[in-house]
Formats: structure tokens, C-alpha cells, sequence
């Protein structure tokens, strides 16, 4: 495989570049700036998915692109100006590479959305029948991506659109890093359990689907969500990881009336500073809130198998970040 990739030195790219290059794949990555840790292994080209000019030729001699490429921290920023941003890397860049996929002849193009692109969960579970109905400046724009990628003629460039939830690992970022750091400081609130249902992936499940539907022509033209298959409620995510820093979960639990309330305030704070307070409405939807998803249909197609779930995981992230001395 001579294999295109973007956004490859972020969480997930870095999973999936160690995985080509295990299988023998000639891997070139598209980068704003020289990545010197990553030669000779990879070859680096310079460009930005902002600036679709500095793209021109970067797909010669490709015969597979996988497109990670995004807006660093445009999921939790809605700004006007990070918008503009995600909006001009997410579509405008989207469109472009599809444009110079399709004059080198690329014979596979994969693109990595998000769930966001459906809407914000839903207390059922949804597979990729459901309707979309993004809701954030972040899904909509993944949302307009996708619709792009697929209307991209099948014989000219066979495409797949990956949808996943929050993915975990090693090396992971975002949400629960913050939650791990959170609850090693006692900064985190002591959640009761309210049942709540949400989706995760671990990013070497998601390497694994990318390269199922990169290689299998039964998935062009399609959209597959990507998930463990297990399902969470945040308090057991608590739970896990308390006993993976080994400290005892906390004898009481805060009211979910109370937690309201702090809510309220901190939406209230943020309103008046601009200045994001530790909980808001906002984040304790996202804590109490479901958003649940199917990964039947790639694993009835592709026979994707997920090998990972977050509890047996929990551990080694913990210590990654120990290793690292990241205050836990």
C-alpha cells in the first residue's frame, strides 16, 4: 500500500501510521511543518487543509488516503473564529483532497468523522440509519464533510466514512485524560449513577476498522460506526478509574439536584467572564447525558472485531501518564 495520511501525528494518526508501517506500507503524511521524528520512516509533505493551494500534487502516487485531518480543539471551542477555522479545514480541506484524489487516481479514499456529525446521543441506541442532526459548529461541519466524501462518484474514487465516539488509548487526549487528571486531584465531583449509556472505542480498534475498510471493496460508498461494544454509564468510568489510580472511590455521592445548581452557576460565570467554570449545563449534559451507538453493521460487513474495552485499558493509560509525570 503507498498510503496518504493526515493528521497523521496526532492520537489516533500515530496508531495508524505505526500500523502501515508494520504491514510494509509506503506511508506519506501531510504535514503544516517538517516532522524530522518521523523520518526516514515516513515522508513528510508539506500543507495545510486550510489553504487548499498548498496541496496541489500531494496525492501522486498514492493508492490510499486516510483523511484525519482536523481543527485541533474544535470540538470543545465555538468561537467564531475556531469555527471559520474548523469549517474551512474540515470542508473546504475535505474538498480539495477529494479533488486531488481524484486527479492522481487514488483507488481508496477513508475519511474519519465523528458521531457529532448524528447529533449529541440519544437515550437509544443508533446505528447509521438514524437520522443526522448535528448540533455543534464541530458536527455540522464533519456532517457537510461527509456528505462530499460520498457524493464523490464510486468509479472515480471508492470512499468510506468512518463515524467514532470519544476513542481512548494510549497517548489518548481530550475528555478523559482531563477526567483522570480531575479525579487524581479531587477536583471531580463524586457522580451518582444515573444510568446513563455512552460509546467509546480504543484507538487500536479504530486503526483496526480503518484498515478493514481500506482493503475491502465491500465497504465503498458506505458509512460504518466504530465503537468497543461495550456501553458506559460516566459513574462506572469513575469507578474504573479510581481503581486503576488506586484511591477508593468516593463513600458519598453529590445530589444530581445539587450538581444542577453548580451547573446553573457555572453557566451563569461563564456568561459574565467568558471564562469556562470547572462544571456548567453544558458539561453536565455531556457527564449525565447518553449517546449510544451500533457497530453491528462494520462487523457484519468488514468482520470488524473490537479486541479492547476501556476498564482493561484504564490501567496502562493511567501509567503512560505516570511515566510522563503528569501530576496523577
Amino acid at each position: 500500500m503507498k498510503a496518504l495520511v493526515t493528521g497523521g501525528t496526532g492520537f489516533i494518526g500515530r496508531h495508524l501510521l505505526g500500523a502501515l508501517l508494520r504491514q510494509g506500507a509506503s506511508v506519506t503524511i501531510l504535514s503544516r511543518r517538517k516532522r524530522p521524528e518521523l523520518e526516514p520512516k515516513c515522508v513528510t509533505l508539506m500543507g495545510d487543509l486550510a489553504r487548499p493551494e498548498t496541496m496541489k500534487g500531494v496525492c501522486q502516487g498514492v493508492d490510499t488516503v486516510f483523511h484525519l485531518g482536523g481543527h485541533a480543539h474544535a470540538v470543545d471551542q465555538s468561537d467564531t473564529k475556531n469555527e471559520q477555522i474548523n469549517w474551512r479545514v474540515t470542508v473546504d480541506g475535505t474538498r480539495a483532497l477529494l479533488a486531488e484524489s481524484v486527479n492522481a487516481g487514488v483507488s481508496r479514499f477513508l475519511f474519519f468523522s465523528s458521531v457529532k456529525a448524528m447529533g449529541e446521543g440519544s437515550e437509544v441506541c443508533l446505528d447509521e440509519t438514524a437520522e443526522s442532526r448535528p448540533v455543534t459548529a464541530y458536527g455540522k461541519a464533519r456532517h457537510e464533510a461527509e456528505k462530499l466524501v460520498l457524493a464523490t462518484d464510486l468509479h472515480a474514487l471508492p470512499s468510506t466514512v468512518l463515524r467514532l465516539p470519544m476513542v481512548y488509548g494510549p497517548g489518548s487526549k481530550g475528555n478523559l485524560p482531563r477526567m483522570i487528571q480531575a479525579i487524581a486531584s479531587g477536583r471531580f465531583p463524586p457522580l451518582p449513577e444515573t444510568g446513563n449509556r455512552r460509546s467509546m472505542v480504543d484507538v487500536r480498534d479504530v486503526v483496526q476498522a480503518a484498515l478493514l475498510a481500506a482493503t475491502n471493496p465491500v465497504a465503498a460508498g458506505k458509512i460504518y460506526i466504530v465503537t468497543d461494544g461495550q456501553v458506559y454509564s460516566t459513574r462506572q468510568i469513575y469507578d474504573w478509574i479510581c481503581a486503576a489510580l488506586r484511591r477508593p472511590a468516593s463513600r458519598w455521592v453529590m445530589p444530581l439536584s445539587l450538581l444542577r445548581t453548580v451547573a446553573r452557576v457555572g453557566t451563569a460565570i461563564h456568561r459574565v467572564t467568558g471564562r469556562r467554570f470547572l462544571l456548567d449545563t453544558d458539561a453536565l449534559d455531556k457527564l449525565t447525558g447518553s449517546a449510544w451507538y451500533s457497530s453491528e453493521k462494520i462487523i457484519r460487513e468488514l468482520g470488524y472485531h473490537p479486541v479492547f474495552s476501556l476498564k482493561n485499558s484504564l490501567p496502562d493509560i493511567i501509567a503512560e501518564f505516570r511515566a510522563d509525570k503528569r501530576a496523577l
